[in-house]
């Protein structure tokens, strides 16, 4: 049988958490409100898709992706990446300011590719919506070609 300390011992324990907790909340929504007033970055991109149609296998394609910071805030890429190490995205590491252009790079490397290739760049963001895809295709095809 639990004895009344132990009991008291618990409710102790839960009114700690749940004290932390509802302090964590309130700072979140106190920097919520600052970056509210500043205002937002925004990223509209012309487009997040690109086909390179069909390459031969050991060709590297590239293609520029564009975007605009439509927010009222500068806009910081805080990362670029691919879970695969044929598609590198290359981008500006300097923040956006409102009104203007930015571009990421995106370069696939077809070698040991082949068929249909769908890969996709994750752009970490400082925007309301923090993450971003980027998407291309490319069919590649067998490089039957021996020197």
């Amino acid at each position: 049988m639990i004895q009344r300390k132990e009991i008291l011992f618990i409710a102790l324990i839960i009114n700690i958490i749940f004290l932390s907790c509802s302090g964590n909340q309130e700072k979140q929504i106190s920097v919520y409100q600052v970056n509210n007033n500043e205002g937002f970055p925004e990223i509209r991109f012309d487009t997040t898709y690109h086909d390179f149609g069909t390459l031969i296998q050991g060709e590297q394609a590239a293609f520029t992706f564009t975007f605009m910071n439509t927010g009222t805030s500068d806009l910081i890429i805080y990362d670029a990446f691919s879970t695969c190490g044929c598609t590198v995205p290359e981008y500006s590491k300097e923040p956006i300011s409102s009104g203007e252009e930015g571009k990421i790079e995106v370069i696939f490397n077809s070698e040991g590719k082949r068929g249909i290739q769908y890969k996709t760049v994750t752009l970490k963001l400082n925007t309301k919506i923090k993450e971003k895809t980027l998407s291309i295709k490319a069919n590649v095809l067998e490089n039957n070609y021996k020197s």
